[in-house]
């Protein structure tokens, strides 16, 4: 279907044509009840498609009138993200805190007028890439407060690679650009940004560097921050333009101001970005590992190895069974490598010879091929990893909870981590929902230590899920925090998280935030309740 005819869902993930019918969710509610025995699927009528949306309670100014919307389809469109608690109020057809005004610049100028309005008037501005916070943090009812406004400002109208450098490899990109928009046009230049979310097509530039975004790559320079060389941020107080180069040792970094600042300090606008040329040799294997902590040994050994292969990705048999990747209770370390110089046969063949060492079995590869292509199990997981989150959508539609959650921790605390969180999750499962799944894979791997990424499933309880929700995600964030994990390695903080991120950061870092967004935006407009108290 051509993307100009396609429309996202209003409140589940992705496009609306691609949310399985009453035939696919029937098949749906057999492969639950394989997967999670306790669980009593059923298929739920959904929402109606055009949205209840109570009247606005201000007019636009007049100063933002050529560009913003009161539409009840665009202010519901941004009410909210699409976490857990958000697609269930979705689903409920609860639009109640949705934006009074929904804000599209088409400049940087817009920007500023944006900023300059709601700072007279004592409104909220959410920044708004695009939409997919699973941390709560888009959330214009929780920005609100006891404002008398809230104003969704959608970067969409500023988008596209605004200039290439192609010898220094850096590209120009509008802050509101979207991963396919951005890959389409990098590729016009045989270049790409090598960053690739599983939010990525319904993502933002902005959103990405504002929530310090972790690409689908598993090693190497992953992270958006690492990829970016000057950004530019508009602050009620100015426009904040970091300084291009490619290293400096001139003082803190402006730019570790912006990078994670989840649009509390500024609007990112645009980036300088760097790029490399797109892959053209692509190589793979899959190896299976009866034990797990075999599994976790060999990618330890890949991960300090030194190769830096661009997937690295270790999943547990419940997440193998998940993804549809293995189904012999068997884990997986799905092993890959790419480059736009090179063969790459030496490289895999010293990793797989690794994977072995540990025990492993391979099962698929190892095998070149153009990297035009995807085969085999990593192809499989690609695939899924892609397609998860209309996966999580369906099943809230037959009565079934799933979410994840995310950490990183060292080498050396991951064994009790995990089998702290496991068994904290495990046993919320069975007290709040009679039963479940916890699985786990690692996203990116370190030479100092992994980011595993738990999914847990179990039956839900009509009118009870979000409290099943909170008790679950209350108790995978106290085991988090007591195994010495981060709170999250790359969905952010935003107010989900607010309280475990409150008590892993130093205080003094705390108390100097504080001061630095009151400078920056004195009247407190900017995505109030995000990181810092309003």
């Amino acid at each position: 279907m051509p993307e100009r005819t396609r429309e996202r869902s209003l409140w589940a993930w992705g496009w609306r044509e691609k949310f399985p019918d009453d035939a696919a969710r029937t098949g749906l509610t057999h492969l639950a009840k394989a997967l999670v025995p306790a669980t009593m699927p059923a298929v739920r009528p959904l929402p109606p498609d055009e949205p209840s949306v109570p009247a606005a309670t201000v007019a636009v100014p007049d100063a933002l009138a050529a560009f913003s919307s009161q539409a009840p389809h665009d202010r519901a469109m941004r009410s909210r993200g699409r976490a857990f608690p958000d697609l269930v109020a979705g689903f409920a057809g609860d639009y109640a805190g949705a934006p009074e005004i929904v804000a599209l610049p088409r400049d940087e100028a817009e920007v500023t007028r944006v900023l300059d309005e709601a700072g007279a008037r004592g409104w909220a501005v959410v920044p708004f890439g695009g939409g997919t916070s699973v941390v709560g943090g888009v959330d214009s009812k929780l920005a609100k407060g006891d404002r008398a406004a809230v104003i969704s400002l959608d970067l969409g109208a500023l988008t596209g690679v605004r200039e290439v450098d192609p010898t220094s490899r850096l590209a120009r990109i509008a802050g509101g650009t979207l991963g396919p928009v951005l890959e389409d046009e990098l590729g016009t230049h045989g270049l790409t940004l090598r960053h690739y979310p599983q939010s990525f097509e319904f993502s933002t530039l902005g959103g990405w560097l504002a929530t310090r975004a972790g690409g689908h790559y598993a090693t190497g320079p992953t992270r958006i921050d690492e990829l970016c060389h000057a950004v530019t941020m508009i602050t009620p107080r100015g426009t904040l333009a970091t300084h291009r180069h490619p290293g400096s040792g001139a003082g803190p970094e402006p730019a570790r101001l912006v990078f994670g600042s989840e649009g509390i300090l500024g609007v990112i606008t645009e980036a300088w970005m760097k790029v490399v040329p797109r892959p053209r040799w692509r190589a793979t294997a899959s190896v299976a590992y009866k034990d797990f902590t075999a599994a976790v040994a060999a990618t330890r050994a890949l991960a300090q190895s030194g190769l830096y292969p661009s997937n690295a990705r270790l999943l547990d048999a419940n997440e193998a069974r998940l993804h549809r990747v293995r189904f012999d209770g068997t884990s997986v370390l799905l092993i890959g490598f790419e480059s736009a110089d090179h063969p790459l046969g030496a490289w895999l063949a010293r990793a797989v010879e690794l994977a072995k060492d540990h025990g492993g079995e391979v099962v698929s590869g190892p095998s070149e091929s153009d990297a035009s292509t995807r085969t085999g199990a990593a192809g499989a997981w690609r695939q899924a990893f892609f397609d998860a989150p209309y996966l999580q959508s369906a099943m809230l539609s037959i009565g079934v909870l799933s979410d994840t959650f995310e950490t990183s921790c060292t080498w050396t605390q991951f064994p009790e981590l995990h089998a702290r969180v496991t068994s904290a999750v495990q046993r919320a499962l069975e007290e709040e929902c009679g039963g479940g799944i916890v699985a786990c894979r690692f996203t990116h791997v370190y030479p100092d230590g992994p980011a595993p990424y738990y999914t847990f499933v179990g039956p839900l309880r009509a009118g009870g899920e979000l409290a099943q929700w909170q008790a679950l995600k209350s108790a995978a964030s106290e085991a988090l925090s007591a195994a010495g994990g981060t709170i999250t390695h790359h969905h952010a903080v935003g107010r989900t998280h607010r309280p475990w991120y409150d008590r892993e950061r130093p205080q003094l870092f705390a108390d100097a935030l504080r001061t630095i967004k009151h400078d920056l935006d004195p009247r407190g407009v900017l995505n109030p309740g995000v990181l810092v108290d309003p």
